[in-house]
């Protein structure tokens, strides 16, 4: 049996033993974002500690987690906390959530982080409804050996921000009066920030937002056919001639700003998923 489908399948058997619940809604709650999951109406919860093959969260505000339940009515099974290139893991290690999810029978993936604002017609706390990537992670979860069983070995990546689900989340925020800005993401490693030149590079070439995740669980997601809906939270400016120093309590403060606006537009999409 091929190895990254037999370590699935164990990941699947311990949570089954907490649990059978089963939806096609998955949410990835990223930095400061994690207090979704008071909204959703939980049913089960499994520790990542006691998922096999699962890699634990080494940051203190990732609380890590698989919570099921519901919210706005709908199943969802919500990763409270994920995993980043800069705690030691591999593009692999990264994504491998999103294999399980998949298992678990996740078909549309709602990802979220924190991110520096490139774009200077953004501003702190907005929200950014992403539209496209540019992967500088210097890595690609899809390298060695491919799995045929998830997908092929040369997937392209089109539609890999999901219009459908992008023009869904558009209206949910016309619709509450909900501030919704477009932009490109590019994921870098970090954990440091970045330098003035770094900026200036990254908007240079296409950028509006720039974080330290998200990347890899897209690419594995498009690879097996799930559709995903990103959105980031603006936590800090990086505009090179106007640069300040920033911390990370700054950093999660801000996201928490924008927390009650993206809380009611993904509880809105879910609804109409």
């Amino acid at each position: 049996m091929d190895q990254l489908i037999e370590k699935i399948q164990e990941s699947v058997a311990d949570i089954r033993k907490h649990t059978d619940f089963t939806t096609d809604i998955g949410i990835i709650l990223g930095t400061g974002l994690g207090s979704i999951a008071d909204r959703i109406e939980e049913q089960a919860s499994v520790s990542y500690e006691e998922i096999t093959h699962f890699p634990l969260s080494t940051v203190e505000f990732h609380a890590g987690r698989l919570i099921f339940g519901r919210l706005s009515g709908k199943k969802v099974i919500a990763m409270q906390g994920r995993f980043h290139v800069y705690e030691g893991y591999s593009m692999q290690q990264v994504a491998y959530p999103v294999r399980v999810l998949k298992a678990l029978g996740v078909k549309t993936l709602i990802v979220s982080n924190a991110s520096g604002g490139l774009n200077p017609e953004l501003d702190v706390s907005d929200i950014v409804l992403i539209t496209d990537h540019i992967n500088l992670l210097g890595g690609n979860p899809l390298i060695g050996k491919n799995h045929d069983e998830l997908g092929n070995r040369f997937p392209d990546m089109y539609n890999c921000y999901n219009t459908d689900l992008a023009e869904l989340a558009k209206r949910c925020a016309r619709e509450g009066e909900i501030g919704l800005k477009n932009g490109v993401y590019i994921a870098v490693t970090g954990p440091n920030l970045e330098t003035a030149a770094e900026y200036r590079f990254l908007r240079t070439i296409g950028g509006d937002v720039v974080g330290m995740s998200t990347v890899p669980e897209v690419i594995a997601a498009r690879h097996q056919g799930t559709k995903v809906l990103g959105f980031s939270i603006v936590t800090d400016m990086g505009l090179p001639d106007e640069m300040k120093p920033v911390s990370v309590e700054e950093i999660i403060k801000n996201a928490g700003k924008a927390e009650p606006d993206l809380t009611r537009l993904i509880e809105a999409v879910v609804a109409e998923l």
